[in-house]
């Protein structure tokens, strides 16, 4: 993670004006909101962990640019609404010299207003599509879906489905009402048109949902061949569950399940997991072994 990081932060470091002789004995600070509560703190948790290895490695190596590096970070609740007042206070009270968001679209886009206004570079983390409607030139995104974002997202999860034998002719689509969420649906809806497989459910749920159990149970009155679900991470743990305990019957099951790349919530899960075919952005096989990935694995 250092060798891959540091190298970029300090060009556009240089570039935000951050390294000016007067202030060399002050750390650079880097401001961000992140999910340490609410329904995203299994993700925003682990976020905050890996900030702070790299926090701790650079500062070690005499920091960015012959400074130590500061993380300047408020718990945003995994709430979006919270997220422009936060980012506000970084800018204008904090001072910070780079901004980088919470985790994951639902609380990146409401930060981006706030960056525009404030002229400034901002590092999306995980954000599916977030500049779509600003078209920000200072927006930088973290994520490998390349420039036609929704459209890739659940692509390959499709060309999983059509490689079966039989090819699969329906399909459900589940997701939260909610920004990712309604975006990964949508690069659902494109796929499934493109392979001709008709769309038998197609639904948004409130993100206050609790009880799953009605919409397994619609979801299983359609018959799908594929179900493809887009969710939070509370929410996949109470998904899967009630998919466990009615039995849903269908060929290939997941897509956008928020949460299921961490450990806590396949722990909670266990079993239930097994067989689901869910995104994921990185895996320990050798193509992926970047220079320094493992041993931050190791230290994560």
């Amino acid at each position: 993670m250092r060798n891959l990081s540091r190298p970029l932060l300090t060009a556009m470091l240089v570039g935000c004006g951050a390294a000016e002789g007067a202030h060399a004995i002050e750390p650079i600070k880097i401001g961000f909101s992140m999910e340490l509560t609410g329904p995203f703190a299994v993700v925003g948790k682990t976020g905050l962990l890996a900030f702070k290895i790299w926090e701790d490695e650079v500062n070690a190596e005499g920091g960015l640019l012959g400074r130590p590096v500061k993380l300047v970070y408020c718990d945003d609740q995994s709430n979006p609404a919270l997220v422009p007042g936060i980012y506000t206070k970084l800018l204008d009270i904090d001072k910070v010299d780079l901004l980088i968001s919470s985790y994951g679209t639902n609380l990146v886009v409401p930060a981006m207003p706030v960056a525009i206004a404030h002229n400034r570079l901002f590092f999306g983390l995980f954000a599916l599509a977030a500049n779509d409607k600003f078209h920000y030139p200072k927006y930088f995104s973290m994520l490998p879906f390349g420039p036609e974002p929704v459209k890739i997202f659940a692509e390959g999860w499709f060309d999983l489905a059509a490689a079966q034998n039989p090819k699969p002719k329906t399909v459900a689509i589940v997701a939260t009402d909610a920004e990712f969420q309604h975006k990964a649906a949508e690069s659902a809806r494109e796929h499934a048109k493109a392979r001709g497989i008709d769309i038998v459910y197609d639904r948004a749920y409130p993100p206050t949902t609790v009880d799953f159990t009605p919409i397994v149970r619609s979801v299983q009155a359609a018959h799908p061949d594929l179900v493809y679900i887009s969710s939070y991470p509370s929410d996949t743990v109470g998904i899967l569950r009630s998919v466990g305990e009615l039995g849903l019957e269908t060929k290939m099951l997941g897509g956008g399940l928020g949460g299921l790349q961490a450990a806590a919530i396949k722990m909670q899960l266990g079993e239930i997991a097994n067989g689901i075919v869910n995104i994921d952005l990185w895996e320990p096989v050798p193509t992926m072994q970047f220079p320094g990935v493992m041993d931050f694995v190791k230290k994560y």
